[in-house]
């Protein structure tokens, strides 16, 4: 590991008991920054109301640290906009986002979108399939921001155990973000969860940023703002563990493609030859080829965008 990397573990890697609510709650009011919470959701009705319950309660109802909770609907064929709806949180489907560009399939789509609806100076990005959720997801991420303005964005770290075993979920991370990381950007390689879904970053960083309408939204964004703001401006903190719906083995394997593609495209900006993954599955003549097209679209820093540049002088 770098030197670089170990200096960074030791002056940018926390803990959630690090910074005290009343600590964070102080540095909100000394600074006047607004908290939004985002919520990507895409059929997560068992868990979404949860989440937003919990976050209202502790954060909006018991201490005014969240200003607003917004969930994005992707387009579930399930109660997610209800349930979320009722546990407090405003719903905005992402089709009613920016109309004049047709949607896309994927996560980063979703997270990009979330920035015309939301007012927050700090946006905090927090998944909505966690089981046993805790605020302290969120007080955790977004405590160094309101406390250290020389902070751009901060992941959440923590333990992924996979049916019972701790340690064995991240596969993704594993065996395909974390060598890339080692490999390409090195000074990237301090980071416990780089693909972890729960971060929180100034708006004024994430207007600046491309995103991946897919699943290379976080390795992109963690590549794109170490090279914008510094590694020392990155940092993460650790809330415990999260707990949440597992993907199967085919499922990650096209997450896993579309970060390489993500990766790729930051390499060298090259052409990609074949934007496509075939995986097999076994049918009633043996195993028949699946192929599936891999995210190759990118969204442009939001700053580019004429209706977010309206709002912000509005």
């Amino acid at each position: 590991m770098l030197e670089e990397v170990e200096r960074w573990l030791s002056a940018r890697s926390w803990s959630v008991t690090d910074r005290p609510l009343h600590q964070i709650l102080a540095a909100k009011q000394r600074t006047g920054q607004r908290v939004s919470v985002v919520l990507p959701a895409l059929n997560e009705e068992e868990t979404v109301g949860d989440i937003v319950a919990a976050v209202r309660h502790d954060l909006m109802c018991q201490v005014p640290l969240v200003d607003e909770i917004v969930v994005i609907d992707s387009g579930s064929t399930d109660a997610t906009s209800k349930v979320a709806a009722a546990a407090g949180a405003r719903v905005v489907h992402r089709d009613e986002i920016l109309p004049r560009l047709a949607p896309v399939p994927g996560k980063g789509e979703v997270l990009w979108r979330s920035l015309l609806v939301t007012s927050g100076d700090i946006v905090a990005f927090v998944d909505a399939d966690l089981k046993e959720f805790s605020s302290d997801f969120v007080t955790g991420i977004v405590g160094p921001l309101l406390t250290d303005p020389d902070v751009h964005l901060v992941k959440a770290m923590y333990d992924r155990p996979l049916r019972g075993a701790a340690g064995q979920g991240g596969r993704v991370t594993e065996l395909m973000a974390r060598p890339l990381l080692n490999m390409h950007w090195p000074r990237l390689a301090g980071f416990v969860q780089p693909l972890g879904g729960e971060y929180a970053a100034r708006r004024s960083l994430l207007e600046r940023l491309p995103f991946p309408v897919g699943y290379g939204v976080e390795l992109g964004m963690l590549v794109d703002a170490l090279h914008l703001v510094g590694l020392d401006a990155l940092a993460q903190v650790d809330v415990g563990v999260r707990r949440h719906r597992h993907q199967d083995g085919q499922a990650l394997g096209r997450m896993a493609a579309a970060i390489y593609r993500t990766a790729q495209l930051r390499l060298a900006r090259g052409h990609l030859v074949r934007p496509a993954l075939t995986q097999f599955e076994r049918g009633a003549q043996g195993f028949e080829p699946r192929t599936f097209s891999v995210d190759t679209e990118e969204r442009p820093p939001m700053l580019e965008i004429a209706e977010y540049a309206e709002r912000k002088v509005a």
